[in-house]
């Protein structure tokens, strides 16, 4: 697995250390919810070996950037909730936000696991070769990304696209790991 980040990060990006996202496939939650706990909050396809084949990121959130990138493939305008996911890990029942929680609690300190909905990883194994110069122009237009270069979102689409192909051909879903 190969790390696909912007070249050029803003100054307040390469300050902080930035949200890490990794886009992996499994065959099911169930395999992915005992990986967490064994690796100690470390990435779960970065591990040597890697526990699933993936793709990793930096600043490439479920919700804005990748909906992005599913939005230009589908053209359609960005909505927030257009990449629909599940969270499988925790696996402990999201805390009451009117009560406290413990600065431990797994929830507060991640990692976070989140299984995509299936029409994410067929929406991407779906684009056709000949597309995906236009479909990463398109990408590019939006200010979360002006930082990156076109020829780093087509590296990052191509991978997430073959990402999202080898996952539909045996039935794998896809997974996004998080962490700060």
């Amino acid at each position: 697995m190969s790390a696909l980040l912007p070249a050029d990060e803003p100054e307040s990006e390469r300050k902080a250390e930035g949200v890490l996202t990794d886009y992996f496939r499994a065959v099911a939650a169930a395999s992915v919810v005992q990986a967490p706990e064994q690796m100690d909050g470390r990435s779960l396809p970065c591990a040597e070996p890697p526990v699933f084949d993936g793709v990793e990121v930096k600043h490439v959130d479920t919700a804005v950037v990748l909906a992005q990138l599913i939005a230009a493939i589908q053209q359609v305008e960005w909505e927030v909730d257009l990449v629909q996911k599940r969270d499988v890990w925790p696996t402990s029942p999201i805390p009451d936000p009117d009560e406290p929680v413990a600065e431990d609690d797994p929830w507060v300190t991640g990692p976070w696991v989140s299984e995509l909905h299936h029409l994410v990883r067929d929406t991407l194994a779906g684009v056709d070769e000949s597309e995906i110069p236009t479909i990463v122009a398109r990408w590019a237009q939006s200010e979360d990304l002006n930082w990156w270069h076109v020829e780093e979102l087509q590296a990052l689409a191509e991978a997430l696209i073959l990402l999202a192909r080898r996952a539909q051909e045996i039935g794998d879903q896809l997974y996004c790991w998080t962490s700060l």
